[in-house]
């Protein structure tokens, strides 16, 4: 299986200690996109921790996906500033022009949308971030026009 030999090889290279857990699920999120379920038990075995415990880790870290994302992730910041600012406007009208809610990926696999709590850009309320692309003081009308960049 894929999957066992891919952990295997990253294993050796970061070592089998417990706490060598997050630069491994860092490791297959990046070769696969997200974190495939399957992975869980090899992981486990591997580092000798329950699979409750990297459960737990997974859904600590806002990093880490459970299901496969779309080829663009848009995510929303909802922080104070944002927030004041209009951030519900700004997701609803990505949310609206999508087709699309929190955690979904639309048909054509193009886009998934987030709210996160914090980017750290406050001086530039509301933040939408497209992949690794910071867009500040976002109204809802600029939010759409922000996507036709991404199709």
């Amino acid at each position: 299986m894929e999957y066992k030999s891919f952990i295997s090889d990253t294993i050796a290279q970061l070592g089998e200690e417990p706490n060598k857990l997050i630069p491994l699920l860092q490791q297959v999120q990046e070769k696969y996109g997200f974190i495939p379920e399957e992975t869980v038990d090899i992981i486990a075995q591997n580092l000798n921790l329950s699979a409750n415990r990297i459960y737990g880790v997974m859904t600590f870290y806002a990093q880490f996906k459970l299901k496969p994302c779309g080829k663009h992730l848009i995510r929303v910041c909802e922080g104070t500033a944002c927030h004041i600012k209009g951030a519900e406007g700004v997701y609803e009208s990505i949310s609206g022009k999508l087709g699309i809610h929190e955690g979904e990926t639309t048909a054509d696999d193009n886009f998934t949308l987030e709210r996160v709590p914090c980017v750290g850009c406050c001086h530039s309320a509301p933040i939408v971030v497209v992949d690794s692309d910071y867009h500040g003081n976002t109204s809802a009308n600029m939010a759409k026009g922000i996507l036709e960049n991404y199709k």
